[in-house]
């Protein structure tokens, strides 16, 4: 294996992420996509009902980070972190109308130092 190889092999990942998109609400503003550090959201090619690019989520490279909850203005986010065989959810953002609070049970200080903007 050279050293070039070495350098580029990622370490598995103790905790995993799995983000779920309202495709049907989606209005494809693609903040998430911005927000997302792993580059786990794109744009649809596909159209939904309303005439929108929806996001979609690439699951395998998601951190469960939040970011991409927190930036959606519409609230149709919901981001899942698996850590062993544990699944919880940790983010539901929804009824937006203005202003929002957002709340992170047991936030590990790996949260927090991806939060730049807090």
């Amino acid at each position: 294996m050279s050293d070039n190889t070495k350098t580029m092999a990622k370490k598995p990942r103790k905790i995993k992420g799995k983000t779920v998109i309202d495709i049907q609400k989606c209005k494809g503003c693609e903040l998430c996509t911005v927000a997302c550090k792993e580059d786990a959201i794109s744009l649809s090619k596909d159209i939904n009902n309303l005439g929108y690019r929806y996001a979609v989520v690439i699951d395998d490279v998601c951190t469960g980070c939040l970011n991409c909850a927190i930036v959606c203005p519409d609230g149709v986010i919901k981001v899942y972190r698996t850590s062993g065989k544990k699944k919880e959810q940790i983010a539901t953002i929804s009824n937006v109308k203005e202003s929002i609070n957002v709340t992170i049970d047991n936030p590990s200080l790996e949260d927090l130092s991806k939060m730049d903007y807090l």
